[in-house]
């Protein structure tokens, strides 16, 4: 059976690192596909559990020399039982909890009569844990919901800090080091106990002694590098390592030398180089895991709306519980300037509720009785008692941080080239190296020379660059796009989107309202338009049908009463024959119903006025005379006209799908300013007009939110649904539109241009340093008279390639799409 997991991967530090991890991976029998994001060292892999298990693919990792993890979000909490009395009791309590599935950790103190649980929420309810502490024949406090848990470091803001004081340590040797090799040349003082010229042997030791804690610092280089070199798949610690290990080796050696009285090793040292190129490199990594760290800050802000806890009602009693305990089904009381925590349904109270951190739509929508609330919302200014239908990961906000974190963790077709390089790159820098300084040291006869050389070629190569230019900036996109209520589920539905030319759009629902309302009501025959809406409403009240429905609404929106109905015929295809209280007969229906019913229409020509203007007329007849006509409608929204305007703006062709008759499908067209109109097309035969338009050379993106438009969705080459739909369509579509506005369809076009114009940047970047800094590395240029690159420019030159690729796709963060600045 297939299964797709992500797991984290410790230890990757490049694109050569992401390549052999899915290189291997992919190679293990029973693995469909292996990705791995290198911004968030997190593998996506797909497989046959039957075949492979995951210790399989966790050994084939750590060969690598890499440390696969699985990614549990334990959360924790503390339960205080009554009834334990002894040890037996607190093991029986422990064994209990251990049993059930999703457990992570129990710790029972038996002194405080305290039971300390960490658990994944997704696997295991809080309720079950309390549950089986009352099976095992004890009894369940309140819950304690664990304060230092909201206050635990972030993992990244911790490596970050780490990473930053190993480069303090190491600086801080760096430059007494560097000082004591370079400061003498340059007329600066230096002690005569280790002065080269008075004293060579001590002037070689000191840097020794200072060079072995900068090693320290930097021991990650030489166990990931020297591990993953041997097992055949280097990396860009490989390259560190060898080449800064070069230096030491010599350097070691030129020591030995100047203690057998050959002082000439004196200035041969190298411990410098090796130092300052470590201490560089480090503060690249810093700065650039810095800046990775920014490119999920949509994530982390996400995560933060989601409340902590709740305050449930248990009759008239206010109960403040941790979220995890709410449950389906109960009511929770929010208060104003408080979080929505749940997902539900108003049945008390009346507020303004701001749900722009969902949609990006800074205006607070009202909600009254019957009114839908998403957790994490904020209830600006009444209280608001809710009926929770959504926990946990069935919230529209946990979705929201799952589609969101999927994408991220996905890679767009234009990253293929860079991977397929990057896994050729190391061995291939490698190679350079050794064939250059080879070839130096045979042209000048000097180790020295073909030492830098080879040092150089090494250092200045940057595969992360190559690793970092295409994730970095779907990241920061994906992130940018939740901000505006675009979710993006994949980084291929990123690049897609912008070589879209051709927008299909559902017309019921997508670009109308997707309800009836009625638009128009004419009076006949000394009837005036209230009576005729009255009778007409009333007649309806026992009606179905959506048409009757819109009436009905319009009457309670005018404050009109209804008359009690006594008998209601429906005849199928023609209308309604009702009669109301006070002997009052009614008649509603087409065209064909009045023929029927033998009632002569005033006015003929209207039915084709109304159709050329997309509504339906129906007909009202009271008593046996033609009493009026109620228009009725599925209106188009307010900001469709505008959404199409601007996407012909750029170029692209838009039509409009529906099951409608031509003349009504035209009339709704005609208003918005539609290309092409493909009208009274049955659901099933939705994605078949996908495909002609797909076959005609277009690249299709098909918007609908209805079940029967999943199909379509599916076959488009980006599907894009609206928030407001169905489950079934936001789950084939590509991207999920959170607001029930049209302008986002183009607003998602502009950031997939903007993201994958980042991205050539950031590769061609990547491909131009790369290009030119290896043969400036090898001699090249020194060989037509230019200069010769010192090793410890070359290791800045590859810090600074990494950290400007991150920047890059940093400036995403602030770029104007839809409108606004976000």
């Amino acid at each position: 059976m297939l299964k797709e997991e992500i797991y984290k991967v410790d230890g990757m530090t490049c694109s050569a690192c992401s390549a052999a991890v899915e290189r291997v991976t992919r190679k293990l029998d029973g693995v469909e596909s292996a990705a791995v994001n290198l911004t968030t060292n997190k593998l996506t892999i797909k497989y046959d559990e039957d075949k492979v298990s995951k210790h399989d693919i966790f050994h084939k990792v750590q060969k690598l020399g890499y440390i696969p993890k699985d990614i549990v979000e334990g959360k924790k909490v503390v339960i205080p039982v009554s009834g334990m009395t002894c040890s037996a009791c607190a093991n029986a309590v422990e064994k209990a909890i251990n049993k059930l599935d999703g457990i992570i950790e129990v710790m029972v103190n038996g002194l405080t009569n305290k039971v300390f649980v960490t658990y994944n929420s997704e696997l295991v309810r809080l309720s079950e844990i309390k549950q089986a502490i009352i099976k095992a024949g004890y009894k369940p406090e309140n819950i304690e919901v664990q304060k230092e848990v909201e206050k635990t470091e972030d993992p990244q803001i911790k490596e970050t800090r780490i990473m930053w004081l190993k480069f303090k340590v190491a600086i801080a040797f760096v430059i007494p080091l560097f000082y004591i090799t370079m400061g003498h040349m340059v007329g600066l003082p230096l002690p005569k106990f280790i002065h080269p010229e008075g004293a060579p042997l001590n002037f070689a030791i000191i840097q020794i002694v200072l060079i072995i804690p900068i090693v320290v610092a930097g021991y990650r280089f030489y166990t990931v590098g020297f591990k993953t070199l041997f097992s055949g798949h280097p990396n860009m610690d490989s390259l560190i390592a060898v080449g800064t290990s070069a230096a030491i080796i010599y350097g070691a050696y030129a020591t030995y030398m100047i203690s057998i009285g050959d002082t000439e090793y004196v200035m041969d040292l190298y411990f410098e180089t090796a130092g300052v190129i470590i201490a560089l490199i480090m503060l690249g990594k810093a700065l650039e895991h810095r800046s990775k760290g920014r490119t999920s800050e949509a994530i982390k802000k996400l995560i933060g709306l989601q409340p902590k806890e709740a305050i449930v009602l248990n009759g008239s009693e206010e109960i403040i519980i941790p979220i995890d305990e709410v449950e389906s089904g109960d009511v929770v009381l929010v208060k104003p300037g408080e979080n929505i925590p749940v997902d539900g349904t108003v049945v008390d109270g009346y507020s303004s509720v701001d749900e722009s951190m969902l949609t990006g739509e800074s205006i607070p929508i009202e909600k009254t009785v019957g009114c839908k609330v998403v957790g994490a919302s904020i209830n600006e200014n009444g209280f608001l008692k809710i009926r929770t239908d959504k926990t946990g990961k069935d919230t529209a906000l946990s979705k929201i941080i799952a589609l969101v974190e999927n994408a991220q963790g996905t890679k767009a077709p234009i990253a293929k080239m860079a991977d397929i390089i990057s896994g050729y790159f190391v061995p291939t820098v490698i190679v350079i190296a050794i064939i250059s300084s080879a070839i130096w040291f045979l042209i000048v006869k000097d180790t020295n020379f073909a030492l830098e050389v080879f040092i150089s070629v090494l250092v200045i190569a940057c595969p992360c660059a190559l690793g970092l230019a295409t994730p970095t900036a779907i990241m920061v996109a994906t992130g940018k796009g939740a901000d505006n209520g675009i979710l993006i589920k994949s980084g291929e539905a990123l690049e897609t989107t912008h070589k879209i030319n051709a927008i299909i759009f559902d017309k019921t629902g997508t670009i109308t309202e997707g309800k009836p309302v009625v638009t128009d009501i004419m009076a006949f025959n000394d009837y005036d338009k209230n009576d005729v809406l009255i009778y007409a409403a009333s007649a309806e009240k026992s009606s179905e049908h959506p048409l009757g429905k819109a009436i009905i609404n319009e009457n309670k929106r005018e404050g009109n009463p209804f008359i009690e109905v006594k008998t209601f015929d429906n005849i199928p295809g023609h209308g309604i024959k009702t009669s109301l209280d006070g002997d009052v007969s009614i008649i509603i229906g087409n065209k064909k119903m009045m023929m029927k019913e033998k009632i002569k229409i005033v006015d003929n020509d209207i039915h084709d006025e109304f159709a050329i203007e997309g509504k339906t007329p129906m007909f009202i007849a009271i008593n046996g005379v033609f009493a009026g006509i109620i228009a009725v409608a599925d209106v188009v929204k307010s900001t469709s006209e505008r959404a199409i305007r601007s996407l012909h703006k750029v170029g692209i062709k838009v039509a409009m799908i529906t099951g409608d008759h031509e003349s009504t499908a035209n009339a709704i067209a005609k208003k918005v300013g539609i290309d092409i109109v493909l009208a009274e097309v049955l659901p099933e035969d939705k994605a078949n007009e996908v495909k002609k338009l797909q076959n005609e050379g277009y690249k299709v993106a098909m918007v609908g939110d209805g079940i029967n438009d999943a199909p379509a969705l599916a076959q488009a080459d980006v599907g894009i649904a609206i928030g407001s739909g169905t489950d079934i369509a936001m789950d084939s579509a590509d991207i999920v539109l959170i607001k029930d506005d049209l302008s986002s369809v183009s607003t998602a076009i502009e950031l997939s241009k903007a993201t994958i114009k980042n991205i050539k940047q950031n590769l061609f970047w990547a491909f131009a340093y790369n290009t030119a800094g290896i043969p400036l590395a090898a001699g090249l240029i020194y060989a037509i008279g230019g200069p010769l690159l010192n090793p410890m420019f070359a290791a800045m030159a590859m810090s600074l390639s990494s950290v400007s690729v991150v920047t890059n796709a940093l400036r995403l963060k602030s770029l104007k799409i839809g409108g606004n600045e976000k």
